[in-house]
């Protein structure tokens, strides 16, 4: 409820109905099945300091959050720009006509990367909320996951239709699309 009321705020304060912004909500977890969840960011903060949080798949995928500027974060008071990188995967609030997901990417992998690239392209402004936040809680491995993990096949199909996507976003956006490829390369 409290992610409602501030993301509320910051859509009508950010003029997201009029402009083309991702809004960031900073994304959390939890390795315990039960959490109390925490009614302010100090008490976030001090459940990060505790060790009872943590940020965002940070024990096994840092590359998808870390844009976001945890530190930053931490003591920012006004909304705050961040820049795309390669894999970023953050949690947003956008306006109803913005890009949708690719169709291609079902399961798992790749469907939240595809679409903040997509909004990249778009020229988005991501920007970050700084009193806004969400807790991801533990559950079992989904179906996708464990396919993807066990299913070598599973990762050379998901590795060609990112490649696809990729040359799909270079006929679509040209020159300003060759981050993206040169990104993908690097990582």
């Amino acid at each position: 409820y409290l992610l409602f009321l501030f993301a509320r705020k910051s859509v009508i304060q950010l003029d997201l109905a009029n402009t083309k912004k991702a809004l960031i909500v900073p994304a959390f977890e939890t390795l315990r099945y039960r959490l109390s969840f925490p009614k302010s960011k100090a008490e976030l903060l001090s459940m990060l300091d505790m060790g009872t949080l943590f940020t965002f798949r940070y024990h096994v995928w840092t590359k998808g959050h870390a844009p976001t500027n945890f530190a930053k974060w931490r003591t920012a008071t006004t909304p705050y720009r961040v820049e795309w990188e390669a894999d970023f995967e953050p949690y947003v609030v956008v306006r109803k006509d913005c890009p949708e997901y690719d169709r291609r990417f079902v399961g798992f992998g790749w469907n939240k990367v595809a679409h903040i690239m997509e909004l990249d392209a778009q020229e988005y402004e991501f920007t970050v909320l700084p009193n806004a936040y969400m807790i991801h809680m533990p559950h079992a491995p989904s179906f996708d996951i464990t396919k993807f993990r066990s299913n070598k096949q599973y990762r050379i199909c998901l590795k060609t239709l990112k490649e696809e996507f990729q040359q799909d976003m270079s006929r679509h956006y040209g020159f300003t699309a060759l981050k993206y490829l040169t990104a993908e390369n690097n990582s």
